[in-house]
Protein backbone atom coordinates (compact mmCIF):
# COMPACT_ATOMS: atom_id res chain seq x y z
CA UNK A 1 0.00 0.00 0.00
CA UNK A 2 1.23 3.60 -0.97
CA UNK A 3 2.19 5.33 2.17
CA UNK A 4 -0.24 8.43 1.12
CA UNK A 5 -3.12 5.81 1.45
CA UNK A 6 -2.96 5.11 4.68
CA UNK A 7 -5.25 6.28 7.14
CA UNK A 8 -3.84 7.66 10.58
CA UNK A 9 -4.81 4.51 12.38
CA UNK A 10 -2.71 2.37 9.71
CA UNK A 11 0.15 4.62 10.24
CA UNK A 12 0.11 4.18 13.90
CA UNK A 13 -0.39 0.56 14.14
CA UNK A 14 2.47 0.30 11.03
CA UNK A 15 5.17 2.30 13.48
CA UNK A 16 5.38 5.10 11.55
CA UNK A 17 4.87 8.64 11.94
CA UNK A 18 1.09 10.00 12.12
CA UNK A 19 -1.10 12.56 13.38
CA UNK A 20 -2.24 11.65 17.32
CA UNK A 21 -4.75 13.79 16.87
CA UNK A 22 -6.73 12.63 13.96
CA UNK A 23 -10.36 12.46 14.59
CA UNK A 24 -10.39 8.26 15.15
CA UNK A 25 -8.03 8.76 17.83
CA UNK A 26 -9.96 11.52 19.71
CA UNK A 27 -13.05 8.83 19.63
CA UNK A 28 -11.04 6.46 20.76
CA UNK A 29 -10.07 8.43 24.10
CA UNK A 30 -13.19 10.22 24.68
CA UNK A 31 -14.55 6.61 24.66
CA UNK A 32 -11.80 4.93 27.06
CA UNK A 33 -11.99 7.84 29.52
CA UNK A 34 -16.20 7.62 29.51
CA UNK A 35 -15.50 3.98 30.15
CA UNK A 36 -13.21 4.12 33.06
CA UNK A 37 -15.18 6.94 34.77
CA UNK A 38 -18.29 4.30 34.68
CA UNK A 39 -15.44 1.68 35.62
CA UNK A 40 -14.31 3.49 38.85
CA UNK A 41 -18.04 4.23 39.71
CA UNK A 42 -18.97 0.69 40.08
CA UNK A 43 -18.86 -0.58 43.94
CA UNK A 44 -16.07 -2.92 44.47
CA UNK A 45 -18.38 -6.21 44.42
CA UNK A 46 -19.69 -5.95 41.21
CA UNK A 47 -17.71 -8.30 39.64
CA UNK A 48 -20.58 -8.79 36.83
CA UNK A 49 -20.74 -4.77 36.08
CA UNK A 50 -16.79 -4.66 35.61
CA UNK A 51 -16.81 -6.95 33.47
CA UNK A 52 -19.57 -5.91 31.13
CA UNK A 53 -17.52 -2.18 30.56
CA UNK A 54 -13.39 -4.14 30.53
CA UNK A 55 -15.56 -6.02 27.42
CA UNK A 56 -16.17 -2.57 25.85
CA UNK A 57 -13.25 -1.20 26.67
CA UNK A 58 -10.85 -3.82 25.53
CA UNK A 59 -9.94 -5.27 22.23
CA UNK A 60 -10.22 -8.88 23.53
CA UNK A 61 -10.35 -10.21 27.06
CA UNK A 62 -10.27 -13.81 28.64
CA UNK A 63 -11.87 -15.56 31.39
CA UNK A 64 -10.96 -14.52 35.07
CA UNK A 65 -9.19 -10.71 34.67
CA UNK A 66 -9.31 -8.61 37.08
CA UNK A 67 -8.45 -4.77 36.74
CA UNK A 68 -7.51 -3.05 39.86
CA UNK A 69 -8.80 0.83 40.80
CA UNK A 70 -7.27 4.14 39.38
CA UNK A 71 -6.59 1.86 35.94
CA UNK A 72 -5.83 4.46 32.90
CA UNK A 73 -5.70 3.97 29.10
CA UNK A 74 -5.42 5.71 26.29
CA UNK A 75 -7.59 4.26 24.09
CA UNK A 76 -8.71 0.49 25.20
CA UNK A 77 -8.92 -0.52 21.46
CA UNK A 78 -5.49 -2.07 21.77
CA UNK A 79 -5.32 -3.94 24.34
CA UNK A 80 -5.75 -7.81 24.71
CA UNK A 81 -5.77 -9.75 27.53
CA UNK A 82 -5.82 -13.46 28.18
CA UNK A 83 -7.09 -15.87 30.85
CA UNK A 84 -6.38 -15.35 34.42
CA UNK A 85 -4.93 -12.21 34.25
CA UNK A 86 -4.37 -9.84 37.48
CA UNK A 87 -3.90 -6.24 36.64
CA UNK A 88 -3.30 -4.35 40.06
CA UNK A 89 -4.08 -0.86 41.38
CA UNK A 90 -2.65 2.34 39.54
CA UNK A 91 -1.61 1.29 36.92
CA UNK A 92 -1.05 2.87 33.30
CA UNK A 93 -1.20 1.75 29.61
CA UNK A 94 -0.46 3.77 27.11
CA UNK A 95 -2.27 1.66 23.89
CA UNK A 96 -1.46 3.89 20.86
CA UNK A 97 -0.42 0.57 19.22
CA UNK A 98 -0.73 -3.01 20.66
CA UNK A 99 -0.80 -4.12 23.83
CA UNK A 100 -0.79 -7.81 24.01
CA UNK A 101 -0.92 -10.05 27.07
CA UNK A 102 -1.21 -13.51 27.65
CA UNK A 103 -2.20 -15.81 30.05
CA UNK A 104 -1.56 -16.63 34.05
CA UNK A 105 -0.23 -13.22 33.78
CA UNK A 106 0.47 -11.09 37.16
CA UNK A 107 1.25 -6.85 36.63
CA UNK A 108 1.79 -5.57 40.09
CA UNK A 109 0.55 -1.94 41.41
CA UNK A 110 1.72 0.85 39.20
CA UNK A 111 2.87 -0.59 36.25
CA UNK A 112 3.43 1.60 33.71
CA UNK A 113 3.35 0.00 30.00
CA UNK A 114 3.94 2.66 26.84
CA UNK A 115 3.77 1.66 22.93
CA UNK A 116 3.66 5.64 21.97
CA UNK A 117 7.42 7.96 21.50
CA UNK A 118 9.00 10.32 20.10
CA UNK A 119 12.17 10.95 18.10
CA UNK A 120 14.95 11.83 20.11
CA UNK A 121 16.84 14.22 18.07
CA UNK A 122 14.46 17.29 18.64
CA UNK A 123 15.66 18.38 15.04
CA UNK A 124 13.54 15.36 13.80
CA UNK A 125 11.23 15.27 16.87
CA UNK A 126 9.41 19.02 16.20
CA UNK A 127 6.60 19.52 13.63
CA UNK A 128 7.87 22.71 12.48
CA UNK A 129 4.72 22.53 9.85
CA UNK A 130 2.04 21.39 12.36
CA UNK A 131 -1.67 23.23 12.31
CA UNK A 132 -4.27 23.09 14.44
CA UNK A 133 -5.48 19.64 13.86
CA UNK A 134 -2.13 18.25 14.87
CA UNK A 135 -0.06 17.60 17.48
CA UNK A 136 3.52 19.67 17.35
CA UNK A 137 6.01 16.71 17.80
CA UNK A 138 6.21 13.96 15.62
CA UNK A 139 4.76 10.62 17.17
CA UNK A 140 5.00 7.17 16.43
CA UNK A 141 4.15 3.75 18.35
CA UNK A 142 5.24 0.56 18.96
CA UNK A 143 3.52 -2.65 20.27
CA UNK A 144 4.44 -4.27 23.60
CA UNK A 145 3.94 -8.41 24.36
CA UNK A 146 3.85 -10.04 28.11
CA UNK A 147 3.86 -13.23 26.98
CA UNK A 148 2.10 -16.04 29.11
CA UNK A 149 3.26 -16.91 32.79
CA UNK A 150 5.12 -13.65 33.36
CA UNK A 151 5.07 -11.69 36.38
CA UNK A 152 5.66 -7.86 36.69
CA UNK A 153 6.60 -5.82 39.89
CA UNK A 154 5.54 -3.54 40.89
CA UNK A 155 6.54 0.29 39.75
CA UNK A 156 8.03 -1.50 36.30
CA UNK A 157 7.84 0.89 33.54
CA UNK A 158 7.64 -0.90 30.28
CA UNK A 159 8.60 1.00 26.90
CA UNK A 160 7.50 0.67 23.27
CA UNK A 161 8.72 -2.47 21.49
CA UNK A 162 9.40 -4.42 24.02
CA UNK A 163 8.14 -8.02 24.71
CA UNK A 164 8.45 -9.67 27.91
CA UNK A 165 9.14 -13.59 27.86
CA UNK A 166 7.03 -16.56 28.96
CA UNK A 167 7.56 -17.10 32.46
CA UNK A 168 9.97 -14.31 32.70
CA UNK A 169 10.27 -12.10 36.17
CA UNK A 170 10.51 -8.61 36.08
CA UNK A 171 11.86 -7.85 39.54
CA UNK A 172 10.00 -4.44 41.45
CA UNK A 173 10.88 -0.62 39.69
CA UNK A 174 12.35 -1.94 36.74
CA UNK A 175 12.84 -0.27 33.63
CA UNK A 176 12.57 -2.33 30.18
CA UNK A 177 14.47 -1.17 27.27
CA UNK A 178 14.35 -3.98 25.71
CA UNK A 179 13.18 -7.33 24.98
CA UNK A 180 13.65 -10.37 27.48
CA UNK A 181 14.08 -13.60 26.78
CA UNK A 182 11.74 -16.75 28.15
CA UNK A 183 11.68 -17.53 31.76
CA UNK A 184 14.29 -15.11 32.95
CA UNK A 185 14.87 -13.12 36.27
CA UNK A 186 15.39 -9.60 35.10
CA UNK A 187 15.79 -6.50 37.28
CA UNK A 188 17.40 -2.86 37.25
CA UNK A 189 17.29 0.15 35.39
CA UNK A 190 17.83 -0.18 32.46
CA UNK A 191 16.37 -4.21 33.04
CA UNK A 192 19.05 -6.75 32.16
CA UNK A 193 18.37 -10.39 32.59
CA UNK A 194 20.12 -11.57 35.56
CA UNK A 195 19.72 -15.76 35.58
CA UNK A 196 17.51 -17.91 33.99
CA UNK A 197 14.25 -19.56 35.57
CA UNK A 198 14.19 -23.42 35.45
Amino acid sequence: MDKSSKSELEKCLDGEFYNCHDSIFIEYKAKARRLIKEYRNLDYLDKDGKRKILEQLFNKIGSNVSVGDDFRCDYGVNISIGDNVSINMNCTFVDCNKITIGSNVLISSNVQIYTLTHPIDSKERINSNFDENEYFAKTYAQPVIIKDNAFIGGGCIILPGVTIGEGTVVGARSVVTKSLRDHYLCYGNPCREIRKID
